[in-house]
């Protein structure tokens, strides 16, 4: 017999956060998160979005193992403001038994049910800085820090119990020596004289901190039209801030600035930590910070991580200075793959940047909908 235990206790929230390193003990392509960050951002004492959103985590047992867990998310901006009545879930794991996928998908239409919603979509997080998306194609490829990994099964359980697909997003590689600064070089001096841009690099994590605000209000201006976009909190802001900056390497910020100094695009790559998190299994200490610091120093790959520009500058050519500034930082260290996390399928615009540069599409992934009953 399948029971849903709610998650009530912090060793409950433990028990969740852990389910998956058994799930997937021994992949070669499943990048475990570090347990004391996973449990912070699921904690709703110190993860800002929670108000903003309700969210409440089950475990699935049968005799006294686990065998699954879901998160049932509302998140209110989107409900209110959006009208979009959606009853979110994500961190979703399970065994490969479609009955405990019904009982946990049967929680979720419970709690959308009781607060009037009208569909289901899954699996995604909190807001659009959260992980999205459940593989569909690209199991032997390695996961990343930004990303869910799964069984192949999971997207069959959907299906099976009658869920559609929602949305389709792509993951693309591109070899560096494939970038040719031919595509932006040139028009990137034109552009800057045009409109009066500058570029600003950086060398100190420190230095970034004081643009942080405007980057987040750039960002939400340019995603905005995004099927899937939801407005993030000033909290919210403030959280990313601290609980990402120190992963950044500071050269791999690029920032694109008008000629009062005022912030109009930016891009944020982040050296691919995937390999030192699968040699971490979760732990920061004694010993993985030392594997996450030599990832940050020493990576070849990198993952191209949030991209944005002002709407009243795109379709101006701002990408081109961002791409020569990465371009020559790139080249000094020597980056030979770059990664791109999930990108909607819808959003031809960003498919347009990388056009020249020969990616490759080695993911797919999807969300799954279903009208609550």
């Amino acid at each position: 017999m399948i029971k849903l235990k709610e998650v009530t206790t912090k060793k409950d929230l433990k028990t969740f956060v852990k389910f998956p390193f058994k799930l997937y003990k021994g992949s070669k392509y499943w990048v475990p998160p570090i347990i004391s960050e996973e449990i912070r951002s699921l904690d709703k004492k110190v993860n800002p979005a929670f108000k903003d959103a309700d969210a409440r985590f089950f475990l699935a047992y049968r005799n006294n193992e686990v065998i699954g867990r879901i998160a049932c998310v509302i998140n209110w901006i989107e409900v209110n403001k959006q009208n979009q009545k959606k009853m979110r879930f994500g961190w979703f794991d399970v065994i490969d038994d479609i009955k405990v996928t019904q009982t946990l998908l049967e929680k979720v239409n419970e709690i959308g049910q009781a607060n009037n919603l009208e569909f289901i979509e899954g699996p995604v997080g909190f807001s659009n800085l959260d992980k999205v998306g459940v593989l569909t194609h690209g199991f032997d490829q390695i996961g990343s820090m930004i990303t869910w990994h799964n069984h192949p099964y999971y997207a069959t359980h959907f299906e099976k119990l009658g869920y559609t697909v929602a949305k389709t997003y792509s993951e693309n590689k591109m070899e560096f020596k494939n970038i040719l600064p031919i595509y932006f070089s040139k028009i990137q001096d034109l552009i800057k004289r045009r409109y009066h841009l500058k570029a600003l690099n950086f060398t100190k994590n420190k230095d970034i901190m004081p643009y942080t605000d405007e980057m987040f209000e750039v960002f939400s201006k340019s995603h905005a039209t995004l099927s899937s976009f939801v407005e993030i909190n000033q909290e919210q802001k403030a959280y990313f801030k601290k609980k990402f900056i120190g992963f950044l390497n500071p050269e791999y910020v690029k920032f694109v600035l008008d000629k009062n100094d005022k912030l109009i695009g930016f891009g944020i790559v982040t050296p691919s930590y995937a390999e030192a998190l699968q040699k971490m299994n979760g732990k920061l200490f004694p010993f993985g910070i030392r594997h996450l610091l030599h990832a940050k120093k020493h990576a070849k790959t990198v993952t191209f991580y949030l991209i944005g520009v002002l709407p009243e500058y795109q379709n101006k050519g701002i990408t081109a200075i961002i791409f020569n500034e990465f371009h020559k930082t790139f080249s000094e260290k020597g980056i030979e793959l770059c990664i791109r996390g999930p990108e909607l399928d819808d959003n031809e615009a960003i498919h347009k940047l990388w056009k020249n540069f020969k990616p490759v599409t080695h993911k797919r992934r999807c969300t799954f909908r279903k009208d609550i009953a």
